[in-house]
């Protein structure tokens, strides 16, 4: 007959082994289940200082939204060091930009053509891109010389483009054909469009190179308006600012010919009323930016866009 007799010190061996393991299965457990609650408490802290931090910027919305508040004035920074909460708040003119339903609507397609050539299009793409943002506003299907219309576009298994309406938002514009041409070549094209100013690029408050593209003049020439308007210290916003009051002494300025080029003289204003504002707002690490889109901020101001985004 076979024994079943195990000596004392293997079964102690094999439960304290049994042992061993359990509390490993308990602490890997513990571990795991204090990451969970660390990430939750993570979660729920960054809901918080989002949501703070939004709060924060909807205030600082509502400064810049204040018709007495300057640009310069510093209420549009506020910074609290021990709680690491404050905003900062942006007052920009929409007028600084090219509005480009303006410029397809006044069928001023010279002028964007030599913005694409000037960032690098031959002149046949340049050509196809405008013709192609024109067939997008017009309300018919009529075909541009090297525009698109629905056939196009169906072709590429896109149904119910173009729009055949004015762009609601520059988002709408990367639908054109030949605009993944112009992001290659110029990332940062939405720094010179818009779709929200009164019409006009506004002399007083775009840069040189825009006025350049405008005025059909050298960079060094434009350059010319923009000191006049800062005046003799050089910067913007002072007490000595000269900004002009009617276009007519810009383009003097520039040396353009308006009788001659009365194109020109449609392409610029002085003084428009549409301004966006751009507040960012901070609550310990978090940020969250709001731009709000204004006309009339010194009357009887009206929404045009409202957009919110979180900040890495």
């Amino acid at each position: 007959m076979i024994s079943s007799f195990r000596p004392p010190h293997r079964r102690s061996g094999a439960a304290l082994l049994a042992v061993i393991m359990l509390i490993a299965i308990l602490s890997l457990a513990a571990l795991t289940t204090t990451r969970v609650v660390s990430f939750d408490m993570n979660v729920a802290s960054a809901r918080i200082h989002g949501f703070r931090a939004k709060q924060l910027a909807e205030m600082g919305v509502a400064v810049g939204s204040n018709p007495v508040v300057k640009r310069t004035d510093p209420i549009l920074h506020r910074g609290d060091e021990e709680t690491g909460e404050g905003f900062d708040v942006k007052i920009l003119s929409e007028g600084a930009r090219f509005n480009l339903n303006a410029i397809l609507l006044r069928d001023d397609k010279a002028l964007l053509r030599t913005i694409f050539i000037d960032w690098g299009l031959d002149l046949d793409s340049a050509q196809a891109i405008t013709d192609a943002m024109s067939d997008w506003i017009d309300g018919d299907d009529e075909l541009a010389l090297n525009g698109a219309e629905r056939e196009w576009y169906e072709k590429e298994g896109r149904t119910n483009q173009p729009f055949n309406r004015p762009f609601y938002s520059l988002d709408e514009v990367r639908l054109v054909r030949g605009m993944d041409q112009i992001e290659a070549l110029k990332p940062d094209w939405r720094n010179w469009f818009t779709i929200w100013s009164s019409g006009a690029l506004d002399a007083n408050e775009a840069s040189a190179e825009l006025i350049a593209a405008a005025a059909e003049v050298t960079v060094d020439t434009a350059d010319q308006v923009v000191e006049q308007v800062r005046g003799p210290d050089g910067i913007r916003d002072t007490e000595d600012d000269a900004p002009f009051q009617n276009v007519n002494e810009v383009l003097a300025l520039l040396g353009v010919d308006t009788n001659a080029r009365p194109d020109i003289l449609q392409r610029f204003t002085v003084n428009d009323t549409t301004v966006r504002i751009e507040s960012i707002g901070s609550a310990e690490g978090a940020k969250r930016k709001i731009i709000l889109t204004l006309r009339n901020r010194n009357g009887r101001p009206a929404i045009l866009e409202r957009s919110e985004e979180v900040i890495p």
